[in-house]
């Protein structure tokens, strides 16, 4: 993504790195089964073309460290099945 970018924005691709950076984090990954957005917010990434629509969803304090640790397990499990999966496929 980065070096396709990097091709077509000649010259001045740094000033669209947080571009690149947004799409990265709100793509889908095979290795934890979710965008890095979702696994870290537990919710859909919302663009800037939406951010008129506001919710109420807030999570503070001990209920906040909790989740995020939840998050912070499932994604430590995908990524250890992935690593096995990969592994399997290079031992063949």
């Amino acid at each position: 993504m980065l070096r396709s970018c990097a091709l077509e924005w000649t010259g001045n691709w740094d000033d669209y790195i947080c571009l690149v950076e947004f799409g990265y984090n709100n793509s889908w990954h095979a290795s934890i089964k979710c965008a890095p957005f979702e696994m870290l917010y537990g919710r859909k990434c919302r663009a800037p073309i939406c951010w008129d629509q506001v919710g109420e969803c807030v999570i503070e304090g001990p209920e906040l460290i909790k989740v995020t640790n939840e998050k912070v397990a499932i994604a430590k499990e995908k990524l250890k099945e992935a690593r096995t999966r990969q592994k399997s496929y290079a031992d063949k």
